[in-house]
């Protein structure tokens, strides 16, 4: 038989930027002959892994898309009106293509260089203002993880705003969605909160509530009156928070108006498809006097070094991981790509256009109510908006039974009732055949449907949301914002522990497949038996690669899977007795989100140094670790560490802990340097989470969404979280973490797509390629900045700090100045002064070539060459491209220029940069001036008129 051609092509080939003949010219520079030889010199050969991947050969492009395709087509796509929080919604075209499955957008990173990422803070400043002028509060966030931990994060805000240290109880209604209620209760019981649930109309009040949580409409469709119970709330100096709904809130009375201090919910109707559970940006409002302790991101607007409006991350020292072990949340990211979404949702269709719809739906509803009444059911609500609860003339069963050969999902509330929730998606026709289901008949009502509870209050009267009807309108609208960032599509993102790799097209294009995003997270497992099928394979790849025994793939973020991985370590201690143990002990180096999450666990963080090499104390910790001996529960550790080194004694750090009778929680953020060269569970760790938005392509979509599933030994295994409503999780479950049950569903097949494209060897070569990217970088900028941290051999792992706190004294340029003069180059800024202060940390990842490479470090060493010039007088410290970068189109074609260089450097500092020039559209923005002025919402359209 002959033998087997070759493929033509592989996945890998195209993943990885450089190819053979690159990766030979940078090894050469490095003095080394292979990968291999790179790999013995960077990582202890006692610490890498004896065995090759056990994962599936790669499949190429087409056969993986083919091959998942075929799984996913065996999913049942019916009508879900099963509501709880997710439905059905129409994307526009417009959006789908020009922003969901657009790269400008979904390739960004978190707008911290705001010069270069107005366009999609304007997005975000669009959903700010629709958030709070729905909900008829003052301040929201630039969005959340979901409804369930958004509600979490308010009632953790409430306990940090009350006054009373006798009030230790929260209130949450029963009516709330059942996910929700479980989410708070995880949450309350790591810090020691009472959850009290019942009925806000009974409740007699006989503890002392630090806050309450009600939902408006409830989960089951009923529009209850909370004015008494908030006042009752407030008369104890406690805080309302409301569970709402964007869409009911067009034709409801706000929340603001009635006495809720917060708003909460899910913005997914608002366009962006329900996903078998996510992502989707779950929306934050309150009073502006509690804008500090508020979590999550804040965009606000300042003013650019021109005096134009230019927006930014304001009160960033606000910024919850920012506070470490006193942190009340560990949120460090949000859902901006879906965010965006929504708010583009509703700059398409307006205020009347979002009335129209939401008056259509609260129609059919009306007419579906009366229909199902008159045929001899009972209708529990007596007020409604989308929502009906049906208690059935002869049982459920049959009906349910009947609805599924129809093609629709029902809400099984118990066996004579269902519950039926219905969303834009919904027709005429739909509603005539849910009615003959119960022997009905439509009777459209178009009367008058104002009831006690009309909205009175205008909405969305801001110019943007008044303006781009037309598709031509929207279409310009959109690319105009997307001309105003920097994203992948332009050049490499070269930031230190973020990872932003290649989101390669064909890991993205399930995404959208209606057998992927059009799927409810309740619905039947008899309708989503493949997408289980691809979960279980996932998890057992990801176990696999980090040598770990099961996986959970719940957390919805990197900060989620923290806050998980420790949480299941405390049930571990607990269940063996050691209550006591709540210690956590983590090195001085650690990302602020660490110790926050530590303190969400409700363990007492203990800070281990670091030596001047950047490595864990050992003397330290051995100190620390027998001063906590009896308490201590869990070392939270980074591999490789936070400075970029493979630390050598990662084993004896492990046995250390462990003789301590501690657990040790991997940080996962850095496995994009472990992948098939070593394997966490042989490292000593008991539990690690990934970032499937780092190493696992998913993309970081300008801030948001991420996942953060974790991985855990066999002991750690049965408290794997589960679900209120979905049975998953380990056998002695801890409660979700997430509102739904396999978190951000959706964007899982991006991971999967990935690992099946790679293979075990290709994975491996990745790994192989970012260690040598990096060091290439490190060795090209060695003779011009200091490099901070290296290990063995002086090589580092995936990503080198660069130090140039030692040209502040000679010419006065900051750590912050090349960062904004690297905009003018073409480039984003690698992470700035972390995890030291004053330096630079570059990870340029696997998938830039040594092209790109080489251009980063001619910006980079060009950089050198000018400061040199400030350092010899030849311009002045107060004059420079430094002080004024980046450099405006504006600016730089202005009928004046009075500095001492020329235009020409300002613009092109180098030849190439001409051919691909990407213009910062505001000057320097002035941070102080943002958080004296602070402005949050659309600014009137005069202000940038006026300039």
């Amino acid at each position: 038989m002959p033998p087997a051609l070759p493929p033509t092509d592989s996945f890998a080939r195209r993943h990885l930027g450089p190819d053979d003949a690159q990766v030979s010219a940078m090894l050469a520079e490095l003095g080394l002959g292979s990968l291999g030889a790179l790999v013995d010199s960077t990582i202890p050969a006692a610490l890498r892994t004896p065995n090759r991947l056990a994962l599936p050969p790669a499949a190429d492009e087409v056969a993986a898309l083919r091959e998942l395709h075929g799984m996913m087509a065996r999913n049942q796509v019916r009508t879900s009106l099963i509501g709880m929080g997710y439905y059905g919604t129409l994307t526009p075209p417009v959006i789908l293509r020009n922003i969901l499955e657009n790269p400008g957008w979904y390739t960004a990173y978190t707008p911290y260089q705001a010069e270069i990422s107005q366009g999609r803070m304007e997005a975000l400043l669009n959903y700010q203002t629709m958030v709070c002028e729905l909900t008829g509060l003052e301040i929201a966030n630039a969005s959340l993880l979901d409804e369930g931990t958004a509600a979490a994060e308010a009632m953790s805000m409430a306990w940090g705003l009350h006054q009373d240290a006798d009030a230790h109880a929260f209130f949450v209604a029963a009516h709330c969605h059942p996910q929700t209620i479980e989410v708070v209760k995880t949450r309350a019981e790591a810090i020691g909160i009472e959850v009290i649930v019942g009925d806000p109309a009974s409740y007699a009040f006989d503890r002392k509530l630090f806050g309450a949580l009600v939902q408006y409409p409830d989960t089951s469709g009923e529009l209850g009156d909370h004015r008494a119970f908030a006042d009752r709330v407030h008369a104890q100096g406690g805080l309302v928070v409301a569970a709402t709904d964007l869409l009911a809130l067009t034709l409801l009375t706000p929340p603001g108006e009635w006495g809720a201090d917060i708003a909460v919910g899910s913005a997914q109707r608002f366009g962006v498809p329900m996903g078998f559970g996510g992502p989707h940006a779950a929306f934050f409002a309150c009073r502006d006097a509690h804008k500090r302790q508020m979590p999550g991101r804040l965009i606000g607007v300042s003013i650019d070094a021109q005096g134009r409006p230019a927006m930014r991350l304001t009160l960033q020292t606000r910024e919850q991981h920012i506070r470490r072990d006193k942190a009340t949340s560990n949120i460090c990211t949000a859902q901006v790509l879906l965010a965006n979404i929504a708010s583009m949702y509703a700059v398409w269709h307006g205020p009347e256009g979002l009335r129209r719809i939401a008056t259509r739906v609260h129609l059919l509803t009306t007419a579906l109510a009366r229909g199902v009444a008159a045929a001899g059911h009972t209708v529990a609500n007596q007020r409604w908006f989308d929502t009906l609860t049906v208690r059935v003339r002869g049982g459920a069963d049959a009906l349910h039974t009947a609805a599924a050969r129809a093609g629709y999902n029902l809400r099984k509330v118990d066996a004579q009732t269902v519950g039926i929730s219905l969303d834009e998606s919904v027709t005429e026709a739909d509603v005539e055949v849910l009615l003959g289901l119960f022997g009905a008949r439509m009777e459209l009502d178009l009367g008058d449907q104002r009831g006690p509870f009309a909205r009175a209050t205008p909405f969305l009267t801001h110019p943007v949301f008044n303006s781009h009807h037309s598709e031509t309108e929207m279409l310009r609208y959109i690319h105009g914002l997307e001309a105003k960032d920097l994203s992948l599509n332009h050049s490499m993102i070269p930031l230190g522990s973020c990872t932003m790799k290649l989101n390669a097209t064909s890991e993205m294009i399930p995404v959208t497949w209606a057998s992927v995003g059009q799927l409810h997270p309740f619905v039947g497992a008899d309708q989503t038996v493949v997408y289980r099928q691809m979960f279980s394979q996932l998890e057992a790849w990801l176990a696999e690669i980090t040598g770990f025994a099961a996986t959970s793939l719940q957390p919805n973020a990197g900060s989620q899977g923290e806050y998980a991985g420790l949480r299941v370590i405390r049930r571990y201690h607990q269940a063996r007795g050691d209550h006591h143990r709540d210690v956590c002990l983590i090195p001085s180096s650690a990302h602020g989100t660490n110790p926050a999450s530590a303190a969400m666990a409700r363990m007492k963080v203990v800070v281990v140094k670091c030596d001047a090499s950047g490595n864990i104390d050992l003397a330290d910790l051995e100190a620390r670790a027998a001063e906590h001996s009896a308490n201590l529960a869990a070392l939270m550790v980074t591999y490789p560490s936070t400075h970029g080194v493979f630390e050598s004694a990662i084993r004896d750090i492990c046995a250390l802990v462990h003789r301590h009778g501690g657990q040790v929680y991997m940080d996962g953020a850095n496995m994009n340097a472990q992948v098939g060269l070593m394997r966490p569970g042989e490292l000593g760790a008991d539990v690690c989470h990934l970032n499937l938005h780092k190493t696992f392509c998913i993309p970081h979509g300008g801030g948001g969404p991420g996942m953060g599933p974790i991985c855990v030994a066999a002991h750690l295994a049965p408290y794997l979280p589960g679900h209120p409503v979905v049975t998953t999780g380990g056998a002695d479950a801890m409660g979700p973490v997430s509102a739904a049950p396999w978190g951000s569903a959706s964007i899982l097949v991006i991971s999967w797509m990935y690992i099946r494209m790679m293979g075990g060897e290709g994975l491996t070569r990745a790994t192989q390629v970012a260690i040598l990217n990096a060091n290439y970088v490190a060795h090209r900028l060695a003779p011009h900045f200091p490099v901070l941290y290296t290990g063995q051999n002086g090589r580092v792992a995936h990503e080198c700090i660069v130090d140039v706190r030692q040209l502040k004294s000679g010419s006065g340029v900051e750590v912050v100045d090349v960062a904004k003069r690297l905009m003018d180059y073409g480039f984003h800024a690698p992470t700035v002064s972390f995890p030291v202060a004053g330096t630079l940390m570059i990870e340029p990842t696997e998938s830039e070539s040594k092209a790109e490479l080489d251009r980063f470090c001619d910006a980079l060493i060009a950089i050198r060459g000018e400061i040199a010039k400030v350092e010899a007088g030849e311009w002045p410290r107060e004059d420079n491209p430094y002080k004024n970068a980046p450099h405006t189109m504006e600016v730089v074609t202005g009928d004046v220029w009075a500095h001492p260089y020329s235009r020409q450097t300002a613009a092109f500092p180098l030849p190439w940069v001409k051919a691909h020039k990407s213009w910062p559209s505001v000057g320097r923005v002035n941070d102080v001036y943002g958080d004296r002025n602070v402005m949050c919402a659309c600014p009137p359209v005069e202000s940038y008129a006026a300039k």
